[in-house]
């Protein structure tokens, strides 16, 4: 396991072009953004999952990009997710950290606690541990080693 600490991007409500509405085809319980991404609750996991957004018209957003989330009821994971950058030349990002310095504190309003699983539902996918402190979220996932060494310096 690893955890690094990041800084807190939280959002504030706002309303999303219609056309990035549009290309994931959704129904928004909530849109906001924060100085980064777009973010979008939807009804449920299965909407999540299910998505497949439009990504010729996700391009041109102005912003990085957008993630859509919901609650995940199944017991396994506090809430879900996908990140969708296609104008950064990302369609689709496996597991996204910085989403979830946005993702951990949106959560943490609506279910009134900082700390969580959570899913990103990519075709990889990851599940990320997120807490989130007064002015950072620390995000932990497992870690393989995959490289040692030394640095020298004189």
């Amino acid at each position: 396991m690893i955890v690094l600490s990041f800084p807190v991007e939280a959002p504030v409500e706002t309303e999303v072009p219609d056309y990035i509405i549009k290309a994931l085809d959704v129904s928004p319980l909530f849109a906001g953004r924060n100085r980064l991404d777009y973010i979008i609750e939807v009804d449920s996991a299965d909407t999540v999952r299910r998505l497949k957004p439009d990504f010729t018209q996700l391009r041109d957003m102005g912003l990085r990009g957008v993630m859509v989330t919901s609650r995940e009821r199944s017991g396994e994971y506090d809430f879900i997710s996908r990140y969708f950058a296609p104008g950064a030349g990302i369609e689709e990002d496996p597991v996204t950290g910085s989403a979830h310095c946005c993702l951990g504190p949106y959560w943490m309003r609506k279910l009134n606690k900082n700390r969580f699983v959570a899913h990103q539902a990519s075709e990889r996918g990851g599940t990320v541990l997120v807490e989130v402190l007064d002015e950072s979220v620390k995000l932990g996932g497992p870690a393989v080693t995959v490289l040692k060494g030394e640095l020298l310096y004189e």
